[in-house]
């Protein structure tokens, strides 16, 4: 019985260490963007949807076979993609967030997105973000997206 009653113990101690290291201030400020993300382009916001983007000539975007090389050039691919005339943002949610902190300042995150469209399409993938910490926050230095093939 005491066995039992200090495994169950050592086990819930386990589980608390790994919730409170979910809740960094980190994984708490990175959740933070994607939220903001999230609710910019709801909202129509493309340029508020880019702030969670390094605005930077060095920003790199991998989707679809190509490569985008900074801020205004990953601006005007989105804009193309989504704002152009005939073209649909949708409702953008994300989902099966993993963050993984690779040092105090910067860190990796993995997920899927989804779009709902009026038309009912659910265009959606996979990403993989990398994170750094600057002055003015958490900003995704790199991103590589992909988008589940439709049958």
């Amino acid at each position: 019985m005491k066995i039992a009653v200090l495994l169950l113990l050592t086990m819930s101690a386990a589980v608390v260490q790994t919730t409170s290291a979910t809740n960094s201030p980190a994984e708490q400020s990175i959740r933070r963007v994607l939220d903001e993300q999230a609710a910019a382009w709801n909202s129509g916001d493309l340029e508020g949807f880019l702030r969670g983007y390094w605005r930077s000539p060095e920003l790199t975007f991998y989707s679809g076979g190509a490569v985008t090389s900074g801020w205004n050039a990953t601006l005007q691919r989105y804009r193309a993609r989504y704002q152009s005339e005939g073209r649909e943002m949708g409702k953008l949610t994300f989902s099966d967030l993993e963050i993984h902190s690779l040092s105090a300042d910067s860190a990796w995150v993995g997920g899927r997105w989804r779009l709902q469209m009026k038309n009912g399409d659910t265009p959606g993938g996979l990403f993989t973000l990398v994170f750094r910490k600057f002055p003015e926050g958490w900003r995704i230095v790199h991103d590589h997206t992909s988008e589940e093939s439709r049958k």
